[in-house]
């Protein structure tokens, strides 16, 4: 679903033009005629769909500058964008004290509309990134914080804050890569514990001689090697939150001390001669089953039934769908201020194409894609073009990868000094028979001028045979050409062969 952007203008002729001109840009509208109906609309639980207003500032009854005395600094409101056709230095002043974002002239051209509106929302993504950075670190991020819209999240985010209400101990269950961490934050940040210690553990990647001492704790002294009393992550996480990801990697003597832990609220560090106290509110997280683990024998069942009081599952990304274009353009917004792109928006087709894949990586995978996509633009937009290994796996995407070139022509002989050991005729193409059709596919040896043309240039050539044969299918076309992935993606970017829209 594409981003809305709310007019505000008493001029109906007016409104009807920049309504035509924003949807051009890629953009949904919504249309009022009245600071009234604006204040309406942005104060009502409907304001989340509008990602940015554009608003008239003189209009009769409530003008513009009274609606942003109204809106204009309140938390969660989108960015505004004033508009007048009677610009002057103190009027973009005026606007911008009182919140607005930026400001234009009536009328205004179409690119510097676009410019304005593109700018806006980034602006405004990477203030959201920010403040959600800042409030992750504080131990106060809560649902409202997280990028999740769509009906199969929205069960989790009820069940969230109603275990952010109590201190009961809550086990998270999803595949790797759904964001469990960020669910037990934001039960942290909702919670009478917010602001305190939000101590994370991976259970799957503590050696498991040292198990015990990282979550316990140990003595100076209780073991060869504990030079210095160690404090535990129990203890570090005391009045706060304890996240324990991939429990089900705990070893079985661990498991018993933890047990301990939630039944006594007191622990054992290693080599302690009396137990300490500790108040922590538990979250878990896996994704192993874990009543398979149980009756494997590789899990407690009586710790099993004490973490599993509250279970949370959190739905793989293809089963939320709806999600993935506010999840693109949120990492598309960051990785572009990380890297210094100029990348502002995503086509359509790319976003059809990144909502008809699986994502077996989730939230993770999307991520990491994203950032690619990033690094190979060179434009403003994220095209089809920037996703290869997606739109390989894609049907119906395959048509963006550049074919190979067709030589079919024939050439003269070649008329020089015979070679020894070699015919007197060069040919001109190397021929390629295609199975489908049987026509012929050739890579051009010969230059226009008659000269041999250069191993790079031929290689560049074998290579974007291989990617319209293939697909684009990057694992498959190294295999062909007998050379590593990295060879492959070194010598795309060294010959500009990164794949782009015909």
């Amino acid at each position: 679903m594409s981003k809305r952007v709310l007019i505000v203008d008493d001029d109906p002729a007016q409104r009807r033009i920049l309504e035509e001109t924003i949807k051009r840009f890629g953009f949904e509208t919504k249309t009022c005629g009245s600071g009234e109906q604006a204040l309406q609309i942005l104060e009502s639980q409907d304001r989340d769909p509008i990602a940015l207003v554009l608003l008239d500032l003189v209009m009769p009854g409530v003008d513009g500058m009274a609606v942003l005395d109204r809106v204009g600094h309140v938390q969660g409101m989108p960015p505004i964008i004033v508009q007048t056709a009677h610009g002057s230095i103190e009027t973009a002043i005026n606007a911008m004290r009182r919140g607005a974002v930026d400001f234009v002239v009536k009328p205004a051209s179409p690119e510097r509309l676009e410019v304005s509106i593109k700018s806006a929302l980034k602006i405004e993504a990477l203030a959201g990134e920010i403040n959600r950075i800042k409030k992750k670190v504080e131990g106060t991020l809560t649902f409202g914080d997280l990028v999740m819209r769509g009906e199969a999240m929205k069960r989790v985010i009820s069940l969230g804050k109603r275990a952010a209400a109590s201190n009961i101990p809550v086990l998270i269950e999803g595949e790797s890569g759904v964001g469990k961490e960020l669910i037990a934050r934001a039960i942290q940040g909702e919670s009478d514990r917010a602001g305190r210690p939000f101590i994370t553990v991976n259970c799957g990647a503590i050696p498991e001689n040292l198990v015990e001492s990282i979550l316990f704790g140990h003595e100076k002294g209780s073991f060869t090697g504990a030079v210095d009393k160690r404090i535990g992550k129990f203890q570090e996480a005391d009045g706060g939150t304890l996240f324990l990801d991939e429990v089900g990697e705990l070893p079985l003597d661990a498991q018993v001390k933890l047990l301990r832990a939630l039944q006594e609220g007191e622990i054992d560090p290693v080599g302690s001669k009396k137990p300490v106290k500790v108040n922590f509110r538990l979250i878990s997280a896996t994704n192993r089953d874990m009543i398979q683990l149980v009756k494997d024998g590789k899990f407690r069942e009586d710790l099993y039934y004490r973490l599993n009081v509250f279970p949370i599952f959190v739905p793989p990304l293809r089963e939320r769908i709806e999600d993935v274009p506010e999840l693109a353009r949120h990492f598309a917004a960051r990785f572009a201020a990380e890297e210094g792109k100029r990348v502002v928006t995503i086509s359509e087709r790319a976003m059809a194409l990144l909502q008809a894949y699986s994502w077996p990586g989730n939230v993770r995978q999307l991520e990491n894609t994203i950032f690619r996509a990033v690094v190979l633009a060179d434009g403003p937009e994220l095209t089809v073009a920037e996703f290869p290994q997606i739109a390989a796996h894609v049907d119906g995407f395959d048509a963006e990868i550049p074919a190979a070139p067709a030589t079919v022509q024939k050439q003269p002989a070649y008329t020089g000094p015979a070679l020894i050991g070699a015919e007197s005729t060069v040919p001109h193409t190397v021929e390629m028979k295609s199975s489908a059709s049987g026509s012929s596919l050739g890579i051009q040896a010969v230059a226009e001028d008659g000269e041999i043309r250069s191993l790079e240039a031929i290689e560049a050539d074998m290579i974007r045979l291989a990617l319209g044969r293939y697909r684009g299918h990057m694992t498959e076309v190294a295999k062909r050409l007998n050379i590593g992935r990295s060879t492959l993606y070194r010598k795309m970017q060294e010959y500009g062969l990164e794949p782009r829209p015909n």
